[in-house]
């Protein structure tokens, strides 16, 4: 019995691996949240997404987050992030895996480029679970969005409401274009 239970759970942790890879993963993160050894983790890699993993360490600056667009991008899926958290029992980083494939469903429905990567977007999480990230709710909106744990709420406004003076300027930018007042309510329901 013990025997056939570590191999449904070796099975699980190779599905859950290669759904990881096909939305983009580093492998540091496929060692973090699977058992699976590095040599097997590199070998999956490679057979999966037909190339090498990405070298080099993950982004660690929490920095990335506060600027304008991928604030917003960032703040969508944490919102799904949460609410998915509340309403389902679903492990930690199949609740990610979960949120970031409803946050790409989102964004190709606006005709818009993702600009959260699954790593980033896990990373999100652990910056959130470890305090160095939180959620605010904007004043005019009522959206939640990803701020600095010491933004002082009382005043804050998010950048939808407020955005930055050359927002939505030059597609070529990967500009957003603004949502209605209406659509933004959707950041408050989440």
């Amino acid at each position: 019995m013990a025997r056939s239970k570590s191999i449904l759970t070796e099975a699980r942790q190779i599905d859950r691996a290669v759904t990881l890879i096909n939305l983009g993963a580093r492998l540091q993160v496929l060692e973090s949240e699977t058992d699976l050894s590095y040599e097997r983790l590199l070998r999956l890699y490679k057979e999966v997404a037909g190339k090498s993993p990405s070298k080099g360490q993950l982004p660690f600056s929490t920095d990335w987050f506060m600027t304008w667009q991928p604030n917003i991008h960032a703040s969508l899926f944490l919102n799904i992030h949460e609410y998915l958290n509340k309403t389902s029992e679903l492990e930690e980083i199949d609740t990610v895996i979960k949120a970031y494939q409803l946050y790409m469903e989102q964004t190709a429905s606006q005709g818009l480029e993702p600009m959260l990567s699954v790593t980033r977007a896990w990373r999100l999480v652990k910056f959130v679970d470890n305090g160095m990230l939180t959620m605010t709710k904007c004043n005019k909106c009522g959206g939640h969005y990803v701020t600095h744990p010491h933004e002082i709420a009382k005043h804050f406004v998010c950048g939808l409401c407020n955005p930055p003076a050359r927002a939505g300027k030059g597609r070529q930018a990967g500009a957003l274009q603004m949502p209605s007042a209406a659509n933004r309510q959707g950041l408050a329901h989440a």
